[in-house]
Parts: structure tokens; sequence; C-alpha cells
């Protein structure tokens, strides 16, 4: 039987062979992505608690800048199964969401277990399993309770203690089904631009430690929350439980040393500081960085390095505490020693790392700001990771292309930014580079984070107009299947109708 969606517009089909088309390994998982205050709605409903981003939408609506909010978002808490009949339809074998911790827990503490979280969840996931389909589980996708902020949050010493308590709640919850954990995503967006600066919640902007506080207490509670679950959950469950961190590409200006220098440096600051104390062989925070901060915080008059350090027991602790290495990847820049500098607060992570970036102007632009076409960006991270960390397991966990609200369902720049990011994939994976997955963003369009929903990164359209709100398949969605299912990249390929059926 089959499922029709909508039927929108004719346009000529041509397939072309695939005799000659490198492939995908048939166990390699094709999937798309999505994060629970973007898509889930029901912020108050059955007993959820309050995050940060509730907390900021509410009393700051001009923070973001369509005035809008998630409270009902694309309604996934309603339509769930709706939600896995597009992954049917795509043919999908994997799909990353995340827990909302205010959901399960909602004051962030594990005394107040919410149990209606807790089956909606179940749910999800049951449904998702019923076709086959692997859940890839993120703890946490920036939506920190309210009730853990306003004791500190990342800050406080003790949030590792209280995300090992939600931690172990999750895995003794779904690990029976689940295999894939995913503890933060985007550290650097965590950190850097919530207790950084004051580009997201929970606005900290404490420029001159913020980040690097966050960033330790980060990583710790990350390595507690993976020994845990090594320990408790692994013998039976037969797991794995990783970290997602956001690897946009910075390369030199130039060949010269100093722009080599400033791009590690950019590098180190940028993403750095969250994979060097796991995956490095000498734990802790990136040297080069490290003695930059720790240099700059003597002249501006600290008695020590705002970059706090790691003990050894720290540094061992959180050496190797990840089965695989998630990345989010969307876009690069180049990185000069001298120019394209533009000011920052002084003392702050960008004044430290001191260097200019910018993006040519060839370079396809996207809706965002924040993101370009940039040629081969990632394979360049991947393979820079790769060497550097001495070869470990990826996931590619995001990686996505955005139009503005107003596109519609034609959208061929995607397109091809989908098909040039899988023939990096291939790439990869002719090189040797041990890369087991590949999620889009966005499974459908979603709220936006700050910039609402004026800009649209899904497979799928989403009519927030609607009570309904109906999903329907954009052409990009056409293509993606046609690769997930024949394992190639055909670029010539075209459907011939945009009609979205289940096999």
């Amino acid at each position: 039987m089959k499922s029709l969606v909508i039927l929108t517009l004719l346009v000529v089909a041509c397939q072309s062979s695939s005799d000659k088309q490198r492939r995908f390994p048939d166990d390699f998982l094709f999937g798309a992505a999505t994060a629970a205050y973007q898509i889930e709605g029901g912020w108050n409903e059955d007993g959820k608690g309050e995050s940060i981003w509730d907390y900021v939408v509410h009393n700051n609506p001009a923070y973001i800048k369509d005035l809008s909010n998630g409270d009902i978002a694309a309604d996934s808490y309603h339509n769930y199964k709706r939600d896995v009949e597009i992954m049917r339809e795509l043919n999908l074998n994997a799909y990353r969401f995340s827990i909302a911790w205010s959901r399960v827990l909602p004051t962030g503490m594990i005394n107040n277990v919410n149990q209606a979280g807790i089956d909606f969840y179940n749910n999800y996931i049951d449904e998702m399993l019923k076709y086959n389909i692997t859940p890839l589980i993120t703890l946490y996708h920036w939506d920190l309770p309210q009730k853990l902020h306003e004791l500190g949050g990342f800050t406080n010493p003790l949030f590792a203690d209280w995300f090992s308590d939600y931690a172990r709640l999750v895995f003794q919850s779904f690990g029976d089904r689940v295999k894939h954990f995913i503890t933060f995503n985007e550290p650097r967006e965590i950190c850097y631009e919530g207790y950084g600066t004051d580009t997201k919640p929970p606005i900290v902007n404490n420029t001159a430690i913020g980040t690097y506080l966050c960033a330790k207490h980060l990583v710790i509670a990350h390595a507690k929350a993976y020994h845990m679950y090594d320990k408790e959950f692994r013998p039976t469950q037969g797991g794995q439980c990783g970290i997602t961190i956001s690897v946009n590409w910075f390369g030199p200006d130039t060949d010269s040393d100093d722009d080599k220098l400033a791009a590690e440096i950019t590098r180190q600051g940028e993403w750095g500081i969250y994979a060097h104390p796991i995956f490095s062989a000498e734990g802790g925070f990136p040297k080069e960085l490290s003695e930059r901060v720790a240099k700059k915080s003597a002249e501006q008059g600290y008695s020590k390095s705002r970059m706090p350090e790691f003990t050894e027991e720290e540094k061992a602790l959180v050496r190797g505490a990840s089965d695989f290495f998630g990345v989010n990847h969307y876009s690069a820049s180049l990185t000069s020693a001298t120019e394209h500098k533009v000011p920052h607060p002084v003392p702050s992570l960008m004044d430290d790392i001191d260097s200019g970036t910018y993006t040519p102007d060839e370079w396809p632009k996207s809706s965002s700001s924040w993101l370009t076409f940039a040629p081969n960006s990632l394979y360049n991270a991947l393979t820079h990771l790769n060497t550097r960390y001495n070869k470990p397991v990826f996931y590619i966990t995001e990686n996505g292309w955005s139009t503005s609200n107003d596109r519609g369902l034609i959208d061929d720049d995607r397109i091809a930014y989908y098909r040039a990011a899988l023939e990096n994939v291939l790439d990869l994976l002719d090189d040797g580079v041990n890369l087991k997955g590949y999620m889009a963003w966005s499974l459908f369009d979603n709220f936006e984070w700050n910039a609402g929903y004026t800009e649209r990164l899904g497979l799928y359209n989403v009519d927030f107009e609607d009570p309904a709100r109906t999903r329907t398949a954009k052409k990009s969605a056409f293509v993606y299947k046609h690769i997930v299912t024949h394992r190639y990249i055909d670029h010539d390929y075209e459907p011939e109708a945009m009609i979205m059926t289940i096999d």
C-alpha cells in the first residue's frame, strides 16, 4: 500500500546508469537529524519543565528574528508518527533526535521524573524500530532546564553530577533499544555562544572565562557519563556512547607560516578545546592556545591563566572517553594572521585567538550568514581530524543547507550542496576514513534558533500556518531518497514527479 503526500510538480526524468558510480557501503547509516526544542512543541504539556530557550523566548521575544518561538514548532509531540512515516518515505535507516532534559526531569534534578516524558520518547523509539530505523539519541541539544541555569548551569562544578543523573535515567529508560548515544551536541555553541557571548541562551556573556569554564565542565560531564555507560550499561545493552562537535573548516589564507599558525589556533579555539581533551593522546586543552591565553592573561593583570587547567586525574578521566567522534559540518572560512580582523571584547576567546577569517566572494552563500558552499570543506575537515586524532570512528551527525522561508519546494541549491558533500563522503571512504554514517540536517523545517522560521533547512517543508503542521517533501527529499535507496550519487537524476511514497 502506498501513502501519497501531495502532487506538486512534474519534471523530466533522467536517470543514468549506476555501473560506474562509486557506492556507499550497505551497512552505512543514512539518516536525518533534528533537535527537541526545534520540532517538538508541547513546551509545557504533560508535566514538562521550563528550559533556557522557553525562558528567553517568553521573556525576551525580540531575541528571535521574527519574534517567534518553539512553543508549538512542528508539533512533533503530537505528530511523531508522521515523522516516522517521513523517515520511511525517504528509506532512511537511521534518525538522530534529542531528548528534552526538562521533559523527563522538569527541574533538571533526578528527584522528579516525569513519566509522561519517558512515555513519549518510548513511543517515538518504538515507532522507529517497528520499521527498522536505527535511533540515535542526543542527550543534550542546547535546552538546559531553566532551574539548573539558575544554579549556574555549565559554570557550576556540580554540573557533571546533574548530567550524570540525567544520563543514567536516559540509559536506563531507552538503552535496551537504543544503541547510539551522543552526550552533547556542539559544545562550541553551548559554551562560546551561551557563556562567552550573548548570541545563545542562557546569554551569560562572560567573555573572559565563560567559554573556558563551560568547556572544562562540559567535557568532564561527558566523560563521567561515558564511563558510567561503559561500566554500568554497555555489558548488558551493548551500545556506544560518543559526542558531537561542530567542525567547520578553517584553512590558511596563504601558505605563510603565520597564516598556517593562525588557522591552527582558530581551529583550536573553535573546536579543539572540546575535541583535544577527549581524542588527543596528551589530553587537556590544546597546547598552543593554552600558551596564548596564559600569556595574554598575565598581560591583562590576572594572577593565573583565564583558561583552567586539567589535573592529571581529570586528563586521564577524559582522555579516550568516546566510542566515536560525531561531526556537525556545514561550512568553511579562510584564516589570516593579519587581515580581515574585526574588533572583539578584551578579554575574550576571539581576542585570544586573534586572527581574521573570511569567505571568498565566489563561494555560494545560503540564507544564513554563517553558511557558505565551500569547496571540499567536509573532506578537509574530516581528513584533518582523522590525522590529528589517530583515526577515530566518525559519524557525520549534521550537514545541510539553508534557504529563506519563501523558496517553496524547488531547492536545487540544497541538492547541489548535498551531492557535493556526499561526494566528499565517498572520497573519505576511499581514503580509508572510518566513517560509519551521515545524517542530513534536517528531516523537516523547524524553529531555527535565533532566526526563528525565517530560515529553512528541512528536506520537507512544514506549513507553520496550518494547525496540523502539514509536512510536504521538497525536491531535495526525492534526490536524497534516490541516493539512500540506490547507494550512489546520480548527478543527472531528476524526480519524475513530486510525489513521495512508502514502498
